[in-house]
């Protein structure tokens, strides 16, 4: 079997119920609820991964799996290094885009939108809500830089180990969260015969406009 025939076999029909104008929320954000809930009562492992999709100022692209820490009305939060790639990209273009993926319910959400750090009271918050071993993890990641092999990093987490051994451990300066502040959401269910449903929600003039795009 070629590539080509490989790939024409793994699609599917689908056949789940109908996402339209009168049966979505008015609001995006109690409509994510609704289906981030579902996902997560449907047994989905990690429905809180999505996918991060940052641009640099000269306009590179770059993507990467993320997990979803809180959300509400005034966004999504996501924790990581500041010292990262992501970071730099978003010190550069404080823009972004999100993809939840639930295949298993043949659902997609994409959330677009600008992007400010947390407080560093939210940052410490969530750090000292971690597991130990998470919170010497994020001393020890330099996230993103080029290190000589994975020795270096066990030896770096049992020295830290040892430090931190009785102790309350700090929350580290380059480390913290992300709130993607949306202005735009795209709800995608999957429909038989590939005329799937595209609802979409835009912000405008302190208000969300609701529409629906061709598949």
């Amino acid at each position: 079997m070629n590539n080509e025939q490989h790939l024409k076999d793994l699609q599917k029909s689908y056949s789940l119920q109908p996402l339209n104008e009168e049966s979505a929320d008015k609001n995006p954000f109690p409509q994510f609820r609704r289906w981030y809930e579902e996902a997560v009562n449907s047994g989905i492992p990690e429905a809180n991964a999505m996918t991060l999709a940052t641009a640099s100022k000269a306009g590179i692209p770059s993507a990467r799996t993320v997990l979803l820490k809180g959300y509400d009305e005034g966004g999504f939060v996501f924790y990581t290094n500041y010292g990262s790639a992501k970071a730099a990209d978003l010190e550069e273009n404080p823009n972004a885009s999100l993809v939840f993926l639930w295949k298993e319910v043949a659902r997609q959400i994409r959330i677009t939108g600008r992007v400010e750090k947390t407080t560093t009271e939210e940052s410490g918050a969530y750090f000292r809500s971690r597991p130990r071993g998470h919170q010497i993890s994020a001393w020890v990641s330099k996230q993103s830089q080029t290190i000589p092999n994975r020795e270096h990093l066990e030896k770096e987490f049992s020295r830290l180990l040892e430090q931190f051994e009785r102790k309350d451990i700090l929350l580290p300066p380059n480390w913290g969260g992300y709130r993607i502040i949306p202005t735009e959401f795209e709800f995608w269910q999957g429909r038989d015969s590939r005329l799937h449903d595209r609802i979409c929600y835009i912000f405008i003039n302190n208000l969300w406009s609701i529409s629906r795009k061709s598949p």
